[in-house]
């Protein structure tokens, strides 16, 4: 049965019955308003940065180098007129396209006046955060400044806090190994099939539950300190870094398994079916089929849990082992300035940053594979 769609209605209006489009969409309002906005942003920035400099009561260097500071961020500031003023003249634009009857023409200058005038109120939000900042920073005659990045604190401290930041990387490396090694081990224990594996399958399954739902600091502690206490043989004798990554294995490898778990069960079961129809034996599907497939699927996961990892590295402090955090401690209790802790920051930004990339290059690149974009 063939079926008709009803004609639309035409506006008799308009000349030769043709239908009228329809008028462009308001952009004046929001041009002006963005227009308002950045300058009163720029406003802010040379009148409220400027007079908290003159109030620094500091070394004329430092007040000089934060006048020139804080002027180029003004300057910046004030550049955000330029396309509120370009959004404005392309509003008007469009209102003399529509009044002269290019009511196409008008559309399209409207929807690029409204784009850029968009564009700059998102450009001015961000403008206001970076002044608050600013402003936070200079406050009390600049003494977050002086606490927490003091270029003299800094440079006394590096050598010292990169050298026990090795202690870190060091156990960052080796516990991924090992954590690999047990959570794969544990995943494959946990789906492997039949009921003779089925007392081994609960006691993964145990580990896994109780070992997530402790701390890691407190397993640190207990295994830093429990197993030379209970002068545990063989275990008791060796140093404490290799006792401190036991206990991010032990912790570790329960979450990994879960991610390993998550890889197994996407691996469609007709796969493992070929492989059976192959000859292929159970151990070989696994192997050869299954894990090489689940690992491919799982690596941002585990790059991403191997980056909570890192960080965690400095929870060995609990334990007594002098890590980048632990050295910059020393400097600042002797200098009361925190500023060789904010360098440690610094550094496992250096080192985080780069692999959080690598992470969402390798999640794009599986959403252009696969053609599902993450939302």
């Amino acid at each position: 049965m063939e079926t008709y769609a009803e004609p639309r209605p035409v506006d008799r209006s308009a000349p030769g019955g043709v239908r009228r489009l329809a008028p462009p969409p308001r952009s004046l309002p929001l041009a002006a308003v963005a227009l308002l906005v950045v300058v009163g942003v720029a406003i802010a920035y040379w009148a409220l940065t400027l007079r908290s400099v003159s109030q620094l009561e500091t070394t004329d260097e430092w007040k000089h180098g934060s006048r020139i500071g804080v002027m180029i961020l003004s300057a910046i500031a004030t550049l955000l007129v330029v396309p509120a003023v370009q959004a404005l003249a392309l509003s008007a634009k469009a209102r003399a396209l529509q009044t002269g009857g290019d009511i196409v023409g008008a559309r399209h200058i409207a929807a690029r006046s409204r784009e850029k005038s968009q564009r700059t109120l998102g450009a001015a939000l961000a403008a206001l955060v970076v002044l608050g900042i600013t402003l936070f920073l200079l406050t009390n005659d600049a003494a977050v400044v002086e606490t927490f990045l003091s270029w003299e604190q800094i440079r006394r401290s590096a050598k010292d806090v990169l050298r026990a930041f090795w202690l870190n990387l060091w156990i960052a490396c080796v516990s991924e190994v090992l954590i690999l090694v047990c959570a794969l081990s544990l995943a494959l224990v946990r789906h492997a099939p039949g009921r003779a594996i089925a007392p081994l399958r609960w006691l993964a399954i145990a580990y896994i539950d109780i070992f997530r739902a402790i701390p890691l600091i407190i397993v640190l502690y207990l295994v830093a300190f429990g197993i030379p206490i209970a002068e545990i043989p063989v275990l008791s004798d060796i140093p404490t870094p290799w006792l401190i990554i036991i206990g991010l294995t032990v912790t570790t490898s329960a979450y990994v398994a879960e991610v390993f778990r998550t890889g197994i069960e996407s691996v469609h079961w007709s796969q493992t079916a070929a492989s059976k129809s192959l000859g292929f034996t159970t151990p070989q599907t696994w192997f050869y089929v299954v894990v090489p497939q689940a690992m491919r699927r799982v690596v941002p996961s585990l790059l991403s849990y191997f980056i909570g990892l890192q960080k965690d590295t400095a929870l060995v402090l609990v334990v007594g082992a002098i890590d980048a955090f632990g050295q910059a401690k020393v400097y600042a209790g002797n200098y009361f300035n925190l500023s060789s802790v904010t360098f440690v920051a610094i550094v496992f930004i250096a080192v985080t940053i780069p692999q959080t990339r690598f992470v969402d290059y390798l999640l794009a690149r599986e959403a252009r594979k696969t053609g599902v974009r993450a939302l």
